[in-house]
């Protein structure tokens, strides 16, 4: 039944035929699945196959599977059966593909072995749009390869047996899938967050997890871990009880970070990180010797040489010679003088066959045509082109070759008129690469000859002139077709010398940066290379060869263009188009023309071993030699093997196999001879995997798993002599058995790259040298960038290239082994035509391995997870290395070499800029990263107190400073004699009633109201009566204010105080974001005790609207009274407090942790702050300031309401939010005003400086200028930010913007303004701090520019009557100058105390009345602010005269990270990471049960989400010392804000935990 289908075949219509051919290649390419390939043949065959309509499918496609080998002899009827075997294998989808059974088996029992150890890594979670991946050609070029063709992964993909089909579904795989107690639940991703845990939801779940499904209105219940616990597996450490208890509470303050108690661990996001910390619990590697690590220089931990690692024991290798190079009387003085003799005596001889695109011979170039042609070019090149004085080429000069890969004819004569020319030819890929420009301009190139076809592709810009490539010089373009060409005369002659030492050619190699260099081949080298291939190869005059490789370079260049003129051979050239059309052409080439040689590599093996089922009458017994070029590859040996299986049958000689080495630098290095028929076949070197990454050769004895097997290159050269050297270091001879790079000595090599002297001298001048160090002979080599060894009979064996070597902590890794892995691994339902790239990446202090793969269009994210976790598992397995990252793209995205390879130094560059666009990563730093410094420890006993004590012994200052002494600064105003606020207003409204104190302006710069003192005393009068009569107050409640920021929140505040009522200004909820920001006000409300609530008449209708009542229980709102319309109603009397210590207001703000904190501020320190700020800034009542802050805490608040009516200058009130509908309203508001004194917030210091930084020059056409401006105040309550308050002053200088006048100021919970930089005194200081010495809580100044520094700014100039000192905050003792401790301040305005519903005595007293341990005679009580800081002494005088204290703020005490035993600084962590990549627009982190998550937002397009995830653990990782745990991956905005411009980390990480992020993309870093 099979035959007469089979012979079929063969009688189909062409057209059919190819079909049939194309769809065999997309099956064998795993484009199209075994069901759909049955289905498109059968309809081909459908009209000429009649006789198969009833038969059952199942024996039709048993049919086809035998069809293939007719049984001609009883040897091919045994090959045809096992070849049936392999491809019943699986599903004979890609299966024939390079197998090398040995390796698979190995992958297979690797993983096998993983069975046992079930583990539970957790799934990254993707948004839906991350991964709906479009059709692969949608948004790529179409694919122009089939294969990575140069790195050749297809050669080395092996088929994966039946078994290791098997046991990977019967183990239960190394991922856990049992979780939740569900057989079709996919890995281990998040099931847990839906569904009640039935045994049938787990699949269901999991769609839900990863495909956000956006309408569940109530999340779904999360109490139950699993329904039934039995189904819990046994090897998951879920914590006792469901809840993740959180980092031990400590009595120090940043114990209010661990709030990761009652985190249920059935939220989607713990379950992951729990599984994540499961995973991280089992110890990878044996725990590297510890040594102690200095304090102050933290060192790389080195990892310690095993002492078990292999090491050479053999002698000193000596270098081994070839054969003589034998003395042939005819052969020519030069190539060129060849050309002359076959062309003028054998000019009907063909010498080249170009084929068509359907692989058809389309025309035959003889040698008298080479030769009239070549000379009609040559002639033309060096008499036509310019003037006769002045021509363009001269002969020495370089030409630019430009050929497409289908047309050789016009190459080749090209090449050779370009040798009669003496010019250099440089044949270089189609136009357009960058690198490539480089290498035009290293060779200076004016000239590029093409043909007319490929000038009309070229693109052209609008007046028909050829684009100027990127990084290309400036060419002329000469088109070599013969109609252009001019006849030399008849007198004219070449000049053909004898060869020398001159240049012949430049031929290109692309090293392992991607930078292209140009190998200079001389004339004689040439010539003697032609000579050793001859002789090698035993040419003879006349033979066929079939050439299917790139003719422009390399073997294809060497055999089919040079050798071939030399022995008047004749060359069929099949061009790669055809190849993909028609896999099998070149076997039927060799097959029509009895070819002698066949030069090919292994993909073209591959290829006809795929097609080979359409063909039955081939023959291949014409071919003394099958030279497989790549067969420096070591995985080359499986497809030679699987190649002579198939096509014995077909007349193939085992002994006509001849692999060989080449490199560009060495030319060909070995090539093995014709063999000898019936004599046996070399032997193979099995190898040891270990053995081989330490350098060394052993064989194979113990693990069969990690065997590489390797075929020989043949012998060396005729001629030449080799010897191995150490890769790296001084080149030292290897010892006989270790492995080394390969160098050549000959005449037949590379010269130089071209016009680089430094990097010729250290390849082509290379004396190797002994143990001692002395040279070995005076003969060059020249390294091949080949590794390998000489083994027994002079064999030469090459285990890998230069290039792909990754060493990693001190072994040595061959990319290819990697590949071949990966490969092996399962990789047929995700991996697109075995397209996978390795490299290696240096991140801190060591090699890490990159695997990135394209990904199959139809690949289920299921399978790719799990294919990476399996190869991962593998390559642990079988090469005893981490990868550190490894990355699925989408299919056809990665870069590609002209013939369709991955192009590795390309996509390694667009991994470490970003823009690879991965659809799937997987990182595993805490796999592979094992030389972190050990984490530090902290010492008991001697604490830095007892060190002080003996430093201020030794006279050493304590680091202390003080503001001006406020006793002495005589206030010659009247407002001294009044104690009170309210005092001071009705002493104004009688002395000055009508002066404006404050201005409102609107989104368009309008004053929409303002208030005379007058009015403000009025206004503040109604409101005590309202609050009397309706809300029937008496003194001391508490009212909570809620206005928008303006001038009824101020009129609202004194009209509590007149009241005796105690005010608590709230922001306002949004009414767009009720659930959001309603909680807030009503926790303020409860937490105050408020009375009553005063609001306006609009907020008041949102309190009680139905949308509230959704957010909180409206009913228990206190009386709210709206001051809209207030009677005009006379106050009886104003309150008067009894004493000044009376409270006056409370001050609530949330901090950056999530803390709700309100402070008490008495009347004295409301005074005393006022007056403190009234003499640093110099304000009296004819002053103006503009106010753009929010106006409801800290001193943003006292700005805004209490220093006018106290110091009766004008402000000029801004809302912030006006600035979102009109960004020029401050900068335009303080030029009109010619304000000199202006305070903003940080957040609308970065809306300016984002918003206008490219509109300076509108800003200048508005006729806005700043030059008025002396002091522009950012007020914060953190470190200072420089690089914004930098950026302002830049951006803003051309506007008349000063660079003295930003600065910042500095405060805290307990004391609201500390530092403000005012109007005298010496500018801001900045100094340079090492960033290693701040973890271990140590100030190191270092220079700018030191590697790791850190730039810091003084916070402004401390206020008048304020101290401060630097304090160890766990002995509480004082410490030296420029030690980091915490703030601790003293002053009449530092707030009386926290207010809360429980008074915590203890923490009252510990925060703002505390006393030093030492050193403080005086016993002064001191408040704590909670921010980290230190005291330095500059050259600089202060008002005082005395030398100037400047106090640098690092950061808050309980925001800090502690990681490693080391405190770390979350803004450090982010500035680094938002610096990775420019899509990055904010970034927050914080940890979770020791783990460190990185949230960043994404500006750019989703397709940048998994970019970050790399970027961010390297960057992380070089400059903090830290793995990242997770990376999530959000949109912009989600990282919340809050007023002052700070980000709310904790907040954050309670929505991360509770899942409400709607991330991009979570990574979970294993």
């Amino acid at each position: 039944m099979a035959e007469p289908a089979a012979a079929g075949v063969s009688s189909l219509p062409r057209e059919v035929r190819e079909q049939l051919a194309e769809l065999e290649l997309e099956l064998s390419e795993g484009d199209i699945t075994q069901k759909g390939y049955e289905k498109k043949r059968a309809k081909l065959l459908a009209p000429y196959v009649p006789q198969t309509q009833g038969v059952d499918p199942a024996l039709q496609k048993e049919s086809r599977t035998q069809m293939p080998v007719p049984s001609a002899t009883p040897a091919s009827s045994s090959s045809s059966s096992s070849s049936k075997f392999h491809r019943a294998r699986s599903g004979g989808a890609r299966d024939e593909r390079y197998r090398s059974d040995i390796h698979t088996e190995a992958v297979q029992a690797a993983l096998a072995k993983h069975k046992e150890q079930k583990m539970a890594l957790p799934m990254p979670t993707k948004r839906r749009s991350t991964f709906v991946q479009s059709p692969a050609d949608a948004c790529t070029p179409p694919d122009t390869s089939s294969a990575s063709e140069d790195e050749g992964s297809l050669r080395r993909q092996a088929a994966l047996t039946a078994a290791l089909h098997q046991s990977l579904q019967n183990a239960e795989s190394w991922i856990n899938r049992s979780i939740q107690g569900s057989s079709t639940s996919s890995s281990a991703s998040s099931t847990l967050s839906h569904g009640e845990g039935k045994g049938t939801s787990g699949s269901l779940a999991d769609v839900f997890a990863n495909t956000r499904i956006e309408n569940f209105s109530v999340p779904p219940d999360v109490t139950a871990t699993t329904s039934s616990s039995s189904a819990r597996p046994a090897a998951i450490d879920l914590p006792p009880s469901g809840i993740v208890k959180g980092m031990h509470k400590g009595s120090n303050r940043s114990s209010l970070m661990d709030t990761a108690d009652g985190v249920p661990v059935s939220s989607r996001v713990s379950t992951k990180i729990q599984q994540l910390l499961n995973t991280l619990k089992r110890p990878k590697r044996p725990p590297l010797k510890e040594f102690f690590v200095d304090d102050f220089e933290e060192i790389v931990e080195v990892p310690q040489p095993d002492p078990n690692q292999p090491k050479p024991e053999g002698r000193q290798m000596t270098p081994v010679k070839g054969e003589p190079l034998g003395v042939v009387c005819n052969w020519p003085p030069a190539l060129e003088a060849a050309l002359q003799r076959w062309g003028t005596t054998q000019a009907k001889c063909p010498c080249l066959t170009a084929l068509d695109v359907t692989g058809k011979p389309v025309y035959t170039l003889t040698y008298g045509k080479l030769w009239s042609r070549s000379l009609k070019l040559a002639y033309t090149l060096l008499n036509k082109l310019g003037t006769k004085n002045e021509p363009v080429l001269k002969p020495g000069d370089r030409v630019a070759l430009v050929y497409p890969n289908n047309d050789p004819v016009m190459f080749m004569v090209a090449f050779y008129g370009c040798l009669l020319a003496e010019v250099i030819p440089v044949p270089i890929e189609d136009a357009g690469g960058q690198q490539i420009g480089f290498l035009l301009g290293s060779c200076g190139i004016a000239l590029a000859l093409t043909t007319e076809v490929c000038l009309k592709g070229l693109p052209k810009t609008q007046n028909g002139e050829i684009v100027q490539f990127k990084g290309w010089p400036r060419l002329k373009w000469v088109v070599t077709d013969s109609k252009y060409l001019s006849k030399s005369p008849k007198d004219w002659q070449p000049n053909i010398s004898a060869a020398g030492t001159e240049p012949a050619y430049i031929e290109y190699k692309t090293s392992k940066e991607g930078s292209v260099m140009g190998v200079t081949v001389s004339r004689i080298a040439m010539l003697s290379h032609c000579q050793a291939l001859s002789q090698a190869c035993n040419y003879s005059e006349g033979e066929t060869i079939v050439n299917v490789l790139d003719f422009k370079k390399d073997a294809g260049l060497w055999h089919g263009i040079l050798t071939n003129v030399m022995n008047k051979l004749h060359t069929i050239s099949v061009p790669y188009s055809v190849m993909k059309t028609c896999p099998l052409s070149w076997v039927q080439r060799v097959h029509t023309h009895k070819a002698k040689v066949a030069l090919v590599k292994c993909r073209d093996l591959h290829w006809a071993m795929m097609a080979h089922r359409d063909q039955r009458d081939v023959s291949l017994s014409s071919l003394r030699m099958l030279i497989v070029t790549d067969g420096a590859n070591p995985w080359s040996v499986s497809s030679c093997d699987a190649f002579l299986s198939l096509f014995q049958s077909h007349g193939l000689k085992p002994e006509a196999i001849c692999p060989c080495a080449t490199s560009p630098e060495a030319m060909t290095i070995a090539i093995r001879r014709p063999g000898v028929p019936g004599a046996p076949l070399p032997g193979r070197a099995i190898l040891s995997m270990n053995g081989l990454s330490f350098g060394v050769i052993r064989v194979n004895t113990e693990d069969k798993n990690s065997a590489l097997t390797v075929q020989d290159v043949g012998h060396v050269m005729p001629g030449g002599m080799m010897c191995i050297v150490k890769p790296d270091g001084p080149p030292q001879l290897c010892k006989t058995d270790e492995i080394g790079e390969i160098c050549v000595s000959s005449r037949a090599g590379g010269m130089m790259y071209y016009g680089l002297t430094g990097v010729t001298k250290n390849t082509f001048e290379v004396i190797p040298v002994n143990s001692a160090g002395s040279p070995v002979g005076d003969v060059p080599f020249v390294r091949s960038g080949l590794l390998g060894f000489v083994g027994p009979g002079s064999l030469v064996f090459v285990v890998g290239k230069m290039d792909g070597l990754l060493t990693v902590s001190g072994r040595r890794h061959n990319a290819d082994d990697i590949v071949a892995t990966g490969l092996a691994v399962e990789s047929i339902k995700t991996v697109y035509r075995g397209r996978i790239a390795v490299f290696s990446v240096s991140v801190f202090y060591d090699e890490r391995i990159v695997v990135v793969a394209e990904q199959r269009p139809d690949a289920s994210e299921e399978d790719s997870f799990q294919w990476m976790s399996r190869v991962l598992q593998a390559i642990d397995s079988i090469h005893q290395v981490g990868v550190y990252c490894l990355a699925l793209v989408p299919a056809n995205t990665l870069p590609k070499t002209p013939l369709g390879g991955i192009h590795i130094s390309q996509t390694k560059q667009h991994f470490l800029e970003g823009s690879l666009h991965p659809c799937n990563i997987l990182m595993c730093p805490h796999t592979c990263v094992t030389n972190l410094p050990k984490p530090r420890q902290k010492q008991p006993g001697v604490g830095p107190a007892s060190v002080m004590v003996g430093n201020l012994v030794a006279g050493k200052r304590i680091a202390q400073a003080s503001g001006r002494d406020l006793g002495q600064l005589e206030d010659n105003d009247l407002v001294k004699k009044h104690q009170f606020l309210t005092e001071v207003l009705q002493w104004r409204a009688q002395a000055t009633p009508d002066h404006p104190l404050f201005l409102l302006l609107n989104a368009k710069g309008t004053t929409v109201c303002t208030a005379t003192c007058l009015q403000l005393h009025k206004k503040a009068e109604r409101i005590a009566s309202v609050l009397f009569d309706k809300g029937h107050l008496n003194a001391g409640d508490n009212v909570v204010l809620l206005y928008p920021p303006g001038i009824e929140l101020i009129t609202a505040f004194y009209g509590c105080l007149y009241a005796g009522c105690i005010p608590v200004t709230v922001r306002p909820p949004h009414a767009q974001s009720l659930t959001a920001t309603l909680p807030t006000v009503r926790m303020i409300v409860e937490v105050s005790k408020a009375a009553c609530i005063l609001t306006t008449q609009t907020l008041m209708r949102l309190l009680k609207s139905r949308e509230a009542a959704a957010a909180v229980d409206v009913k228990t709102w206190p009386t709210i009274i709206d001051t809209d319309d207030l009677p005009r109603k006379r106050l009886s009397q104003i309150y008067k407090p009894p004493t000044p210590e009376m409270l006056a207001y409370l001050d609530f703000s949330v901090s950056t942790t999530g803390m709700l904190t309100g402070v008490k501020m008495s009347h004295a320190a409301v005074s005393g702050l006022c007056r403190a700020i009234k003499l640093q800034c110099e304000l009296y009542s004819s002053r103006q300031i503009a106010i753009c802050l929010d106006p409801y805490c800290g001193l943003g608040f006292v700005l805004w309401c209490l220093c006018s009516v106290y110091s009766g200058h004008q402000s000029i009130l801004i809302p912030p939010m006006e600035l979102e509908s009109n960004l020029f309203l401050w900068l335009s508001t303080v030029s009109q005003y010619k304000i000199r004194d202006t305070f903003c917030s940080y957040s609308v210091m970065e809306l300016c400086t984002k918003g206008l930084g490219n509109q300076v020059e509108m800003l200048k056409a508005r006729g806005i200028n700043l030059s008025c401006v002396r002091t522009c105040v950012v007020v914060a309550e953190e470190r200072p930010r420089v690089s914004l308050t930098h950026s302002f002053s830049k951006l803003f200088k051309d506007i008349g913007l000063s660079s003295r006048a930003v600065s910042t100021t500095f405060g805290s919970r307990v004391n609201v303004a500390i530092c403000l930089q005012g109007t005298s005194g010496p500018d801001p200081t900045t100094v340079y701090v090492d960033l290693k010495s701040l973890r271990h809580d140590r100030v190191r100044l270092v220079e700018r520019g030191a590697p790791q520094s850190l730039l810091l700014s003084e916070s402004g100039k401390i206020l008048p009557g304020v101290k401060v000192v630097i304090v160890n905050p766990e002995t509480k003792g004082p410490l030296g100058d420029s030690h980091l401790g915490e703030i601790w301040v003293n002053s009449p305005h530092t707030a009386s105390g926290y207010y809360t519903i429980y008074d915590n005595e203890t923490l009252q007293a510990d925060h703002f009345n505390t006393r030093l341990s030492f050193g403080d005679a005086a016993q002064t009580l001191w408040a704590r602010t909670g921010y980290l800081g230190f005291v330095r002494r500059t050259e600089l005088t202060a008002a005082s005269g005395e030398r100037h204290d400047a106090l640098y703020v690092v950061g808050a005490l309980d925001e800090t990270l502690e990681l490693r035993g080391l405190r770390y600084h979350p803004i450090d962590i982010e500035t680094s990471v938002s610096r990775t990549h420019r899509s990055i627009a904010e970034c927050a982190v914080f940890t979770w049960t020791n783990l460190l998550v990185v949230v960043v937002e994404l500006c750019g397009c989703e397709q940048e989400a998994l970019d970050l995830v790399p970027l961010v653990t390297n960057v992380v990782l070089e400059e903090h010392y830290l793995i990242v745990g997770v990376v999530v991956v959000v949109d912009p905005g989600v990282i919340p804000i809050n007023s002052r411009g700070e980000k709310q980390r904790m907040h954050l990480r309670d929505s991360f935990l509770a899942d409400q992020l709607d991330p991009i993309y979570v990574a979970y870093n294993m």
